[in-house]
């Protein structure tokens, strides 16, 4: 599909999209919940749906009832001999550990840019834990054969903190255990906070945590059980990052569905705003989002390398050149974003220079019209459509369905704000 984004202004209030980081573990958790658990506020992402399918391949029965998700577990009882994550990283790096409770003998499977991601940390980590495992030199499909006994271990947390999500809940999800897990070089400290906070709200049996570098597991520590779990998805910092930087650029909006004490890294997106120059009020519920001249800032994205695609959208209509670090979290993405976005930006007359883990925005005065493709990665078609609202011209995404993968309503909801957009089919 090829999505044409023409100048516009606009005005109005919308609701932010899920988290499917939120959603995806709360899926996970019902599934290790021995009992009936109600999601509220679900998400309808591709990642979302993806590991729903997960849960059902693993035990879970799932009904859907629109408003809310109803999922009963027993815990991993596998129905199949596959689970298919999508092309969900998280999905993939969280629910194979948990999938290796079972002894039951698993293929791990993905599509799209996931089968050439890095996998090599189960190769490593899987055989302490007694876990058989086969991949295909590091990448998917993994053959898998349970079940995991819990050990203590050292993980390299310099690539992702998905697959210690993934370790944490199966480790919560064990028996009687003593034993540590110690993170070396941890990135992405915030989403661990996410995880912890589902492990508690599910009444998991929770770690003590040393500075992020060690996940101690006690024999004595109980689960507090309850007869039903609710529990409801919280809005997607992600996701509502393009909204806001949308409002930054292209006239004022109202963002609900935010939590304002959120966990979330991608929280962080208000500090650039600000520095940018544009102001964020919030009352209420609702961030009020007014535009401004907005000036080149600096930003350290390392524990939030998914705030990238936005803020360089952001950077783009700011005077001066702005700098971000943590490019190199950039590499093993849907596309290698940092190129991704020097190529695209590059073609609407934006220039990125690359510099290690640095990258540096040239501000323009207004972006060109052009005709840019997403190469199949959600926030890239995002990221050209809210700077689009402000270009010379028409800009064209090839590939604008993309963003199905964690925001299906993104193009719907910039309509619903006054954004004009044309849609054809490729």
């Amino acid at each position: 599909m090829i999505a044409s984004i023409h100048p516009s202004t606009i005005n109005g209030n919308i609701l932010a999209p899920r988290s499917k980081s939120d959603m995806q573990r709360a899926c996970a958790a019902a599934l290790l919940y021995h009992g009936r658990t109600t999601i509220h506020h679900p998400g309808r992402s591709n990642d979302d749906l993806a590991a729903l399918d997960v849960i059902k391949k693993l035990g879970a029965v799932v009904t859907d009832l629109n408003e809310t998700i109803l999922i009963e577990s027993k815990g991993v009882e596998p129905v199949g001999h596959e689970i298919n994550c999508g092309e969900s990283g998280l999905g993939i790096r969280m629910f194979t550990p948990i999938a290796a409770l079972s002894e039951k003998k698993l293929v791990i499977s993905g599509v799209g840019s996931l089968v050439t991601r890095p996998m090599h940390f189960f190769d490593e980590i899987f055989p302490q834990l007694g876990i058989e495992i086969n991949s295909n030199n590091g990448k998917l499909p993994l053959q898998i054969k349970g079940p995991l006994k819990a050990s203590n271990i050292t993980v390299d947390g310099s690539l992702s903190s998905q697959f210690l999500t993934g370790l944490l809940m199966a480790y919560a999800a064990s028996g009687p255990i003593d034993v540590e897990i110690k993170v070396t070089d941890l990135k992405s400290k915030p989403y661990i906070d996410m995880t912890l906070r589902v492990i508690q709200s599910f009444g998991m049996k929770q770690p003590a945590v040393k500075n992020y570098a060690s996940f101690y597991f006690d024999k004595n520590t109980h689960e507090n059980k309850t007869s039903d779990i609710h529990y409801s998805v919280e809005g997607d910092w992600s996701g509502a990052a393009f909204l806001f930087v949308a409002g930054a650029i292209a006239n004022q909006i109202d963002i609900e569905g935010m939590q304002s004490d959120s966990v979330q890294a991608d929280k962080k997106i208000l500090e650039a705003i600000r520095d940018a120059g544009a102001k964020i009020v919030y009352h209420e519920g609702v961030y009020n989002v007014c535009p401004a001249k907005l000036n080149a800032f600096q930003f350290d994205a390392t524990e939030c390398p998914d705030l990238f695609p936005p803020l360089v959208a952001l950077a783009s209509h700011c005077n001066g050149i702005t700098h971000i670090k943590g490019a190199n979290r950039l590499t093993h993405k849907e596309s290698n974003r940092a190129l991704t976005l020097q190529a695209v930006f590059g073609k609407m007359g934006v220039q990125i220079e690359l510099e290690g883990d640095d990258m540096m925005i040239h501000g323009v005065d207004q972006i060109k019209s052009a005709r840019v493709h997403s190469h199949h990665d959600h926030r890239i078609a995002m990221a050209a459509a809210v700077a689009a609202l402000k270009a010379d011209g028409v800009i064209q995404i090839d590939n604008a369905e993309a963003i199905n993968k964690s925001y299906p309503d993104f193009y719907n909801d910039l309509i619903s704000l006054g954004a004009y957009i044309q849609f054809d089919q490729q």
